[in-house]
């Protein structure tokens, strides 16, 4: 059969031989190929890690500030009935009431975030087992 182009596996070889004759064709140049190939995949896979790890945020950011928003609603209509169902000499006691309840609320949900933000979050998880495990394979 007659091809109009080089075959994939020549193409290959030629980048191979070029990339070879740069840094060296003895295993000196093998060496340093295999290792900025794996320096590569590594800062690939932290890339992609943190691309995920971005969006994963963003939609949890979006989702909380609907959350807000929605929760905010409910609480002032909520306030609102229980004001105008109590009786005339005890709306501000029910109003004082609803503020402190409100208020601890408030002060229970920004201790959990701050507990939640304490922790490690395990991002570049991947990332560092695989170091480790190349890390591994060259003490061998």
């Amino acid at each position: 059969m007659n091809e109009t182009g080089p075959r994939p596996e020549s193409r290959q070889e030629a980048g191979g031989t070029a990339a070879a004759a740069g840094l060296g064709a003895g295993p000196l140049g093998r060496l340093a190929r295999v290792l900025l190939e794996l320096l590569q995949t590594r800062v690939e896979l932290l890339s992609s890690e943190l691309e995920a790890e971005k969006l994963r945020l963003f939609g949890a950011l979006v989702q909380m500030l609907l959350a807000l928003l929605m929760a905010g609603g409910a609480l002032f209509m909520f306030s609102l009935a229980v004001l105008l169902l109590s009786p005339e000499g005890w709306r501000w006691f029910s109003g004082l009431v609803l503020t402190v309840i409100y208020a601890g609320l408030a002060a229970w949900a920004w201790s959990g975030a701050r507990a939640q933000l304490s922790q490690p979050s395990g991002l570049f998880a991947a990332s560092a087992a695989e170091l480790a495990r190349d890390r591994a394979g060259l003490e061998r």
